[in-house]
């Protein structure tokens, strides 16, 4: 991918690029390509989002990761230049962002808060009444050091410490709350986190048909998972982490021999 200097994003789509390129939106790129316009064109109305690994600036998208340029569509008929474009690297650090859902490790105790390692720079904090139907007399059962804590982030950005409730805006749980001692923990890159939440994604699809366990998955690269045996946990685990450096057909096939046995 020639992204030297700047490139229309659309020649961009599936191949690398680097921190520092400027991608031009297809549909409208400028004769001098030196801006981004989105205003102009048949379909006024098609938005475009910026995801992971990009940035707006004054010549049009900045790449600001290192990776593979990914672009998905607007729905409603909107025209090319609307949709989504983000960067799928590899990235393992997190960075907290308002909203995600993620899981962290109770590290501490602090008056009426507890300390969460979330994996980002700094720890975040959690509420004891940021739970479903917690009371200054009915506190949840956290302990001080070790308990997992899958819940989301009202409060992240640069500025402030983040913040972490297990509640939605409806006062509920919503599958928030403290995740079970059994179970096993481990890390992998942010990019394969985004693959396993897409909607019916067929590494959960054909995991689900192997054996029956349950499955937590944090924003943060962190996953939880329990099966009916530590064997079948560890079974599960091995092929998680492998799927990242696997094909379709060779995660299949993997599959298929631990069927067949």
């Amino acid at each position: 991918c020639a992204c030297a200097a700047m490139a229309a994003a659309a020649e961009c789509v599936g191949q690398v690029v680097l921190p520092g390129d400027v991608l031009l939106l297809p549909a409208h790129p400028d004769e001098d390509a030196e801006r981004l316009r989105l205003s102009s064109g048949a379909a006024p109305r098609a938005r475009l989002l910026c995801g992971p690994g990009l940035r707006r600036c004054e010549a049009g998208l900045l790449v600001t990761k290192c990776g593979l340029l990914r672009h998905r569509q607007a729905g409603g008929g909107a025209a090319a230049a609307g949709g989504a474009y983000w960067v799928d690297s590899q990235q393992k650090r997190y960075v907290p962002v308002k909203g995600d859902h993620v899981i962290g490790i109770v590290t501490a105790k602090a008056g009426d808060l507890f300390k969460l390692d979330v994996g980002g720079s700094e720890q975040a904090s959690l509420s004891y009444l940021a739970f479903e139907g917690a009371t200054k007399r009915n506190r949840p059962n956290v302990q001080v050091v070790g308990d997992l804590i899958y819940g989301q982030f009202l409060v992240a950005n640069k500025d402030m410490e983040p913040e972490m409730v297990c509640i939605d805006s409806s006062g509920r749980s919503s599958g928030m709350g403290i995740i079970g001692q059994d179970g096993f923990l481990f890390k992998v890159s942010l990019g394969l986190i985004r693959k396993l939440l897409a909607p019916k994604c067929a590494i959960i699809q054909e995991l689900s048909e192997l054996y029956p366990f349950e499955l937590v998955l944090g924003m943060n690269g962190r996953i939880w998972v329990k099966a009916k045996t530590v064997q079948q946990t560890l079974i599960i685990v091995n092929i998680l982490e492998a799927c990242e450096y696997m094909t379709a057909e060779q995660r299949k096939q993997a599959l298929a021999k631990l069927s067949g046995n």
